[in-house]
């Protein structure tokens, strides 16, 4: 078995493992984390129906990185603009979910910033 598949296997299991326990629900949608090595990406689900409510990435129209300094700065940004959309949509509080990651890095600073946008994670 190659190194990446053992090494995606392995985040897989922690992703299962993770899912298990946490859900989102109309009253407390959960916040799923992506983390590629170029980009940041947040959803927030509702998964009785199954549903994406908020959106946010890097990659998003919105998004202005010119005058952050780094990944870390990036995610923060990426988890201000999360809350600001979800609170407009109604949303003010989120079950986090890390996506298998490590609460480490980027993924915790994509907490704090939806922090200091006002969500309540």
């Amino acid at each position: 078995m190659a190194k990446q598949s053992i090494k995606l296997t392995a985040r897989n299991k922690r992703i299962r493992r993770i899912r298990k326990k946490i859900s989102g629900t109309s009253e407390r949608p959960r916040m799923h984390v992506f983390r590629s090595n170029r980009h940041i990406y947040v959803q927030i689900i509702n998964d009785t129906k199954q549903m994406t409510l908020v959106s946010m990435s890097t990659e998003d129209k919105e998004f202005d990185a010119s005058d952050l300094k780094g990944k870390m700065a990036q995610a923060g940004r990426v988890g201000e603009m999360a809350a600001k959309r979800a609170l407009a949509a109604g949303i003010d509080k989120v079950v986090f979910d890390r996506g298998g990651n490590l609460y480490h890095g980027r993924v915790k600073a994509l907490a704090d910033g939806a922090r200091q946008g006002g969500l309540n994670l």
